[in-house]
């Protein structure tokens, strides 16, 4: 066997490797764990019901049609227990608001404007992006066409906004005005995504900084936006603010590396699915930024790939994919995205340190800084 099938082979049967997380997780990390999950069922279960009723308020065909990207109805509008998300966005903006000393209720509408936010870009990128499948199941566009796809995600950014308005408060309008400068940046990296899939290069800054507008933004506005709603300061706000923005920073790292690497029976993605769509992540950015043999192919290939049209490079069998996969771990990328995302969540967390958090609190903000880092999907 070649070096190079060697590590083809070592991509592949290390796909799906969980991120070491930056500081050792104690001997009780299953109770951790059970906590972070408590906290995602907390977010998922007082956010759903609201979420419901503002999707109720779209025009037919469109509530049915969110209704089903949202996973509560099948295809043939039937009920359905689909895969719903990790539901991260929702437990920030309730532990956002508990960091603020309010109750969790208070951050509800914050949790439902960010998630109406997220699901309009995760619709309007399925289709630029050509996505198929998401959460194991056919994405809006393929099931409901193309114009269903981008009329639904413009309705949900809509709602978003009417949510938050109609509480009627001053600090309902500061928080919206930090969910429109998240959306706004949210535009701006997916559009930078877009522009760097036909370049032969990215560098790694110019990757962080699309990253940090794509997923940083968003995930900062729902670590914030329940503390607003709540009353907090600007300074507590910024502060939960900067702890989100480098948490989805660590989130987005990891999930560079599942779209290279990741289970797609845990992903609900298929095979090698970023550089079937030619994204230049962190790990392609760090490889190609690197020196030696590997880099060298891996940038030959890249700019050979990128004159291609899309379906020219969707005939690709998977010993191609899987070339590029090993060429891009040979060359570090792997490796320093994984050293990334630790860096991003030793950052989010001291973000911490420069305002009160109650106790309890701050340890279940870090449990879920851990939870993003450690995890297969």
């Amino acid at each position: 066997m070649s070096t190079l099938d060697a590590a083809s082979t070592a991509s592949t049967e290390h796909r799906g490797d969980p991120v070491t997380p930056a500081h050792p997780r104690p001997a009780d990390s299953g109770d951790a764990t059970e906590s972070v999950r408590a906290l995602l069922e907390r977010g998922r279960t007082l956010a759903t019901p609201e979420l419901r009723a503002a999707v109720d308020r779209l025009a037919p065909p469109m509530d049915t049609v969110a209704a089903y990207h949202f996973g509560w109805i099948d295809a043939e509008g039937r009920p359905s227990a689909a895969d719903g998300g990790k539901a991260v966005r929702p437990a920030l903006a309730l532990l956002s608001a508990e960091a603020a000393g309010a109750r969790p209720e208070t951050g509800i509408p914050g949790a439902v404007a960010v998630e109406l936010v997220h699901n309009f870009s995760l619709l309007h990128d399925d289709l630029m992006d050509g996505d198929e499948q998401r959460r194991h199941r056919d994405t809006v566009w393929k099931v409901h066409g193309p114009a269903q796809a981008i009329l639904v995600g413009d309705a949900l950014f809509a709602l978003a906004g009417e949510i938050l308005l109609e509480l009627g408060t001053a600090d309902s309008g500061r928080a919206m005005r930090r969910l429109t400068h998240a959306t706004r940046a949210l535009i701006d990296g997916q559009a930078q995504d877009i522009s760097y899939e036909h370049r032969d290069q990215v560098t790694v800054e110019e990757c962080l900084e699309m990253e940090g507008n794509k997923t940083g933004a968003l995930l900062a506005c729902a670590a914030s936006i329940g503390a607003v709603l709540g009353g907090a300061d600007d300074r507590t706000a910024d502060a939960l603010e900067s702890y989100g923005y480098h948490l989805g920073l660590a989130f987005q790292a990891v999930d560079d590396l599942l779209g290279i690497w990741g289970d797609p029976e845990a992903t609900g993605k298929q095979a090698w699915s970023d550089l079937r769509q030619r994204k230049k992540s962190l790990p392609v950015a760090a490889a190609l930024g690197s020196d030696g043999e590997a880099a060298e192919r891996l940038a030959e290939l890249m700019s050979a790939d990128a004159k291609k049209s899309q379906a020219e490079f969707e005939d690709f069998d998977e010993a191609e994919f899987a070339e590029r996969a090993a060429l891009i771990e040979r060359a570090g990328g792997r490796e320093w995205t994984s050293q990334e995302a630790q860096r991003q969540h030793r950052t989010a967390i001291e973000a911490l340190d420069s305002i009160e958090v109650p106790g309890r609190v701050r340890e279940q903000l870090t449990a879920l800084a851990d939870f993003v880092v450690v995890r297969q999907r």
